[in-house]
């Protein structure tokens, strides 16, 4: 699939979700056999929050072996992150990476309280770079996901194994209460 290809099949199984009572994506012992055998072969990588509402496998009707997906609270970036990108680009070929954020957002709405301790505050202090001063927590949202979008860019804009103009990297805001993703 191209990357376009990618972004649709990803659009069309949110769609699926939003109404459907199960995973639609394929996890059955023949593809956890495939996998094992012939190894993963994303189409995308998924970089969303910890939150336990947001499952993108899920949320975009995906299978085992189809999303590369890196999770950490507030969907926030460091070199660990941007390593895991970088394994999926370079060594997996996966060339579409999603930037997902959510709506209602602990991660978030901590930052814009701004009473954050202890190591959580590493996390609303990234945040509050990507926010500014946003109160609305839609709009900060949104902000969180564009400064993650943009660290993605600058990081493999000059990388030797990993042809920026290859890549597609795009941001998302999923919706806690519908389900559906609305892309940016």
């Amino acid at each position: 699939m191209d990357n376009a290809e990618v972004i649709e099949k990803m659009k069309k199984g949110n769609d699926l979700y939003l109404n459907s009572l199960r995973n639609e994506g394929n996890v059955s012992p023949e593809i956890r056999q495939k996998t094992a055998e012939e190894g993963q072969h994303p189409y995308a990588i998924v970089i969303a929050c910890s939150d336990s509402r947001v499952i993108p496998e899920a949320i975009f009707s995906a299978g085992i072996g189809e999303l590369f997906v890196i999770r950490v609270a507030g969907n926030v970036l460091d070199n660990h992150q941007l390593g895991s990108i970088e394994y999926a680009a370079s060594h997996l070929d996966a060339n579409v990476i999603v930037m997902l954020g959510h709506t209602g957002c602990g991660a978030v709405s901590a930052t814009i309280k701004g009473s954050t301790e202890g190591y959580i505050r590493y996390i609303t202090d990234d945040i509050r770079e990507a926010i500014g001063g946003e109160k609305d927590d839609y709009r900060a949202t949104v902000l969180n996901v564009k400064h993650g979008v943009s660290v993605i860019r600058r990081a493999f804009s000059e990388h030797p194994e990993i042809r920026s103009d290859e890549l597609d990297i795009v941001g998302a805001v999923y919706n806690v209460d519908t389900g559906k993703v609305d892309w940016m």
